[in-house]
């Protein structure tokens, strides 16, 4: 999940002491982690309310990483004093309004249909930067776009032409969709304030910051949401998610990135979405529909059309 997940830093090189495939069992066993929390929050989705588990996620994967980058507590303080509501406001959205659309899709839809989705906001991410940062899409990356957007409508209509033409859609489907750009819009706006201090530190703070923009909605849930008492289940889904699926996932992310490089280490992302449908196969009963196996087919074509096809240098530019 964002689902996942860190925002995307510049192209790190990989550190000196570990050879680059060290970096591969950290970033596999991260997004193993990672689709573990669809896995977690659609199984206590009946008894435990969305903006509760995403506030105390927040608040205590935040709580179990501090200790961890207290070499960084000036500079993060520092950063705090010059630009808090920066912070706020992307952790807001990357982390508050992220994580609590996909905790209220998994209310009324399926984790596999979920991470499907979510395999859509690096094309969401490469759109945005070209309207936010000015970074070029080309025509591959149009067009990839355009697939990987019938993908999407295909999942949120069950495939049905008519439900599209009517614009009858799922409506925890459209959460997912609406977490995705979250994710996306999140993504480009770490890009472009580029706060200027290591990415662990910035997770953390942004942690904190998502709890404390996602506080008034877990108060307001437990004064009118009847499944707002935490139980045996709803702690359990909460020590996951908090633990091994929040702070040790981001924990291995940032270890992946500093062995591997941001672009390759977020590329991996793609092993979430089969992560999440192997765990709620297995764990949760779930099986592929086939508007998620049209949509997913559509969504990875645009992946690769994005992605993977580059535009061939003219003979001037390559001279």
């Amino acid at each position: 999940m964002q689902a996942v997940p860190i925002a995307h830093h510049a192209e790190q090189p990989a550190v000196a002491s570990i050879p680059p495939l060290a970096g591969y069992p950290a970033a596999v066993l991260c997004w193993l982690l990672s689709a573990g929390v669809y896995i977690a929050a659609k199984w206590v989705a009946p008894e435990m309310p969305p903006w509760g588990l995403c506030f105390w996620r927040l608040a205590l994967a935040c709580a179990i990483l501090l200790p961890i980058v207290h070499r960084h507590h000036g500079a993060m303080i520092a950063l705090l004093k010059s630009r808090s509501l920066e912070i706020v406001a992307v952790g807001a959205i990357g982390l508050t309004l992220c994580q609590g659309m996909i905790y209220h899709g998994l209310a009324a839809t399926d984790a596999t249909t979920a991470g499907i989705i979510m395999a859509l906001s690096p094309v969401m991410t490469m759109v945005l930067a070209r309207f936010v940062l000015g970074e070029p899409l080309g025509l591959w990356k149009s067009l990839g776009a355009a697939v990987a957007l019938a993908g999407m409508l295909a999942i949120v209509a069950h495939g049905n032409l008519t439900a599209l033409m009517q614009l009858r859609f799922n409506l925890g489907e459209l959460w997912i969709v609406g977490s995705a750009f979250c994710w996306a819009l999140y993504t480009v706006l770490v890009r472009r304030a580029k706060f200027g201090i290591e990415l662990l530190p910035l997770v953390v703070l942004l942690l904190g910051a998502g709890a404390l923009v996602a506080l008034p909605f877990h108060l307001w849930e437990i004064f009118n949401d009847e499944r707002s008492a935490m139980n045996a289940n709803g702690l359990l889904a909460l020590a996951y998610l908090a633990g091994p699926g929040g702070a040790l996932m981001y924990y291995l992310y940032n270890r992946s990135v500093e062995t591997l490089g941001a672009s390759r280490a977020s590329m991996l992302l793609y092993l979430q979405t089969m992560f999440v449908a192997i765990l709620a196969y297995l764990l949760l009963g779930e099986s592929l529909h086939d508007y998620d196996l049209l949509g997913a087919a559509f969504i990875v074509a645009g992946i690769v059309l994005a992605t993977v096809l580059k535009p061939k240098p003219s003979p001037a530019r390559a001279a």
